[in-house]
């Protein structure tokens, strides 16, 4: 499976996920600026990934500094516009302030010096991210049946992390451990990143799955086809409250109506321990054009009103377990998260 993002020859390379899965198309950003837009346009997306695009974008701006300007000044800017990016993912602001921690406690060594040790510090944070999923599925793997269908909305895979996945970490780790298991992936309107993205990554490994338009869930649970559901995340509170693409919330009612397990699976680096309830996630909302149309064709009413919220947020009273590298969560949450700190 390629990388969605690396550090190579000085420029961070990235998957055009838009492109996906008809073409794989490499983008190079070589400014600060570019990789903004490139996560502002959804080039990299998923919230690790993205937190690993914010990482490599600081170390990018600070090494084609020159030696004339002024450090502080610099790594300010280039910090206040990567965090303008997207609002909700978690992962963006937690890369942003690990690299500002590094960056303060070395502003005084030279360039030469300082350059190294923050590209050291991206590439960090992307190796640990691989570790970590894998960690993430080792766990996760013990909740899957011996033979289960699975559901999973969005793309929680090796391309929203550094080349694993969260929830399809899980459903990789499951299938490596020899367990009869298939997979319904949602197409995740409207940017489609199931139908997209999920699917090809799991028609790559071999790990059979079916493509379902969003509203076709509740159906299939109610008639028996559906035996867990596992989903990615973008922020969590305190409380378990859950972050997720468009739609997820909805896949939790059904899932608790019918009975079903409902499985989040997140890195602690997307857990937000500053917000008490999902109340406090702020929701990013996106271009109406994305709702009027499906690649550049116009799908409705070119003047129609649209909302496009990116994200909703699902209680944690309807999150079965949430799966960390540091293990399985259950419910009450409030109490289990506050051990993670």
């Amino acid at each position: 499976m390629l990388p969605a993002i690396a550090w190579k020859n000085g420029v961070v390379v990235m998957v055009d996920q838009r492109k996906l899965p008809w073409k794989e198309v490499y983008v190079k950003c070589r400014s600060v600026e570019q990789v903004a837009r490139a996560i502002e346009s959804m080039i990299i997306r998923g919230a690790p990934a993205i937190g690993i695009a914010a990482a490599y974008g600081l170390a990018l701006g600070i090494v084609n500094l020159k030696p004339v300007e002024d450090q502080s000044k610099a790594f300010d800017k280039f910090y206040r516009r990567l965090w303008r990016t997207r609002p909700t993912a978690r992962n963006l602001f937690w890369a942003l302030e690990r690299m500002k921690k590094v960056f303060a406690e070395n502003k005084n060594r030279n360039l030469s010096e300082l350059k190294k040790i923050l590209l050291a510090e991206a590439q960090a944070i992307e190796k640990e991210d691989l570790e970590i999923n894998k960690k993430i599925g080792e766990y996760g793997q013990a909740l899957i049946p011996e033979k289960a269908v699975i559901l999973t909305h969005c793309n929680a895979g090796a391309l929203a992390t550094a080349g694993y996945g969260t929830a399809l970490g899980v459903i990789r780790a499951a299938a490596k451990q020899g367990k009869k298991i298939k997979v319904l992936a949602d197409e995740t309107r409207p940017f489609l990143q199931g139908a997209r993205l999920t699917v090809w990554e799991l028609a790559k490994e071999k790990i059979p799955v079916t493509l379902i338009t969003d509203n076709m869930a509740g159906w299939l649970m109610s008639t028996g086809q559906v035996d867990l559901v596992i989903v990615g995340a973008d922020r969590l509170a305190r409380n378990g409250d859950t972050a997720n693409k468009i739609g997820t919330y909805s896949l939790a009612v059904l899932a608790r109506e019918n009975k079903i397990p409902f499985y989040v699976a997140a890195p602690l680096s997307t857990f937000d321990f500053s917000l008490r309830t999902g109340r406090d996630i702020p929701i990013e909302e996106r271009n109406p054009e994305e709702v009027r149309k499906v690649r550049g064709q116009l799908i409705t009413l070119p003047k129609v009103p649209v909302k496009n919220p990116a994200f909703d947020v699902t209680p944690g009273r309807l999150i079965t377990a949430l799966i960390t590298e540091k293990g399985i969560l259950r419910p009450p949450y409030g109490q289990s998260i506050k051990y993670l700190k």
